[in-house]
């Protein structure tokens, strides 16, 4: 997978709210699907195939991963009312 700086010719934006959840879904003949529910709207994240991981499906994973962690540290710090100390915008 490469790094790609490219414009989105499409962007959107699905806010997070009291009923909005997470979920990874392993299956046993399958490749896992990651579930994002936004109440009326979910979005899936799968791989390119069902029954094949790729080295891109594992790097796209941690990538995921990464982020996902880096956006729950900067929302924890924010609920908190601390700045946090780098990579912040305002």
């Amino acid at each position: 997978m490469s790094t790609r700086h490219k414009r989105p010719t499409s962007v959107i934006n699905l806010n997070t709210s009291a009923g909005a959840r997470a979920e990874n879904r392993p299956y046993r003949l399958r490749t896992p699907v990651l579930m994002l529910d936004f109440g009326a709207t979910s979005v899936l994240v799968t791989t390119a195939t069902a029954t094949r991981i790729t080295a891109a499906d594992v790097e796209f994973a941690r990538q995921l991963a990464e982020q996902a962690a880096g956006f729950a540290t900067c929302v924890e710090r924010m609920y908190r009312g601390v700045a946090a100390a780098t990579g912040v915008e305002r």
